[in-house]
């Protein structure tokens, strides 16, 4: 199964991951949820990080699913996991995302589930009454 770990600036990740097991179910191993907060340390931010990689590992990878490109959360983490095989870094991260995410990891591949999890989230991102007034 492939592990997921989100990683937000406060507690955005862990409110999404709630919302996201209430659609999908409960996700009971391989989900951990890492807020930066700007009362913690850069090295104890890692060494978060590092704990929750080595408490999880495993041989079908790491998708790591942040809130925002260029933010503290990306900038932890690709220190970390450049070297590391089947390991993804996804920003940008919205509920269809997660619960992509949740529903597909235990058969995808992780490539499949990579794209399928970016694919998901970018479908979500329209503007909805264009949509039903066309419709």
């Amino acid at each position: 199964m492939i592990n997921i770990i989100v990683m937000t600036h406060g507690e955005f990740g862990a409110y999404l991951i709630e919302a996201a097991e209430h659609i999908v179910g409960e996700q009971a191993k391989g989900v951990k949820n890492i807020s930066i907060s700007s009362r913690l340390s850069l090295e104890e931010m890692c060494s978060r990080v590092n704990s929750s990689i080595e408490e999880m590992k495993s041989g079908d990878g790491f998708v790591f699913l942040i809130d925002m490109p260029g933010g503290t959360p990306m900038n932890i983490v690709l220190p970390i996991v450049k070297d590391m095989p089947k390991t993804a870094v996804i920003c940008g991260l919205n509920i269809n995302m997660l619960t992509s995410a949740f529903s597909y990891r235990k058969t995808l591949d992780f490539d499949n589930l990579v794209e399928k999890i970016m694919d998901d989230g970018k479908k979500s991102i329209c503007e909805v009454k264009n949509l039903l007034v066309k419709a």
